[in-house]
């Protein structure tokens, strides 16, 4: 089973497969290189919300979600309720 196949049925589903299709990106460049940019691309262009939605998975054991995104979780940045509760400039 695929790790999009894994997370199909979940209410984050969308959010695993848009991790993982960052995390497929990224599957051909040197493995550290990898993780960094899985991380850099979600810091840059995720709103705090979607990266909410990210942590709750992770949190919750990361079903579904690719090995180089799991990896990369641990330099993404987990959003504040601040964050969240103001628009984006």
């Amino acid at each position: 089973m695929s790790h999009e196949e894994a997370g199909a049925s979940s209410p984050h589903a969308k959010i695993v497969r848009m991790a993982n299709q960052i995390g497929a990106f990224f599957r051909s460049k040197p493995h550290d290189e990898g993780v960094a940019g899985v991380a850099e691309h979600i810091n840059k262009f995720w709103e705090p919300r979607m990266r909410r939605q990210l942590f709750e998975v992770v949190d919750s054991g990361g079903t579904g979600l690719a090995p180089l995104v799991l990896e990369a979780s641990s330099v993404i940045r987990r959003p504040t309720a601040e964050q969240e509760r103001t628009p984006p400039a």
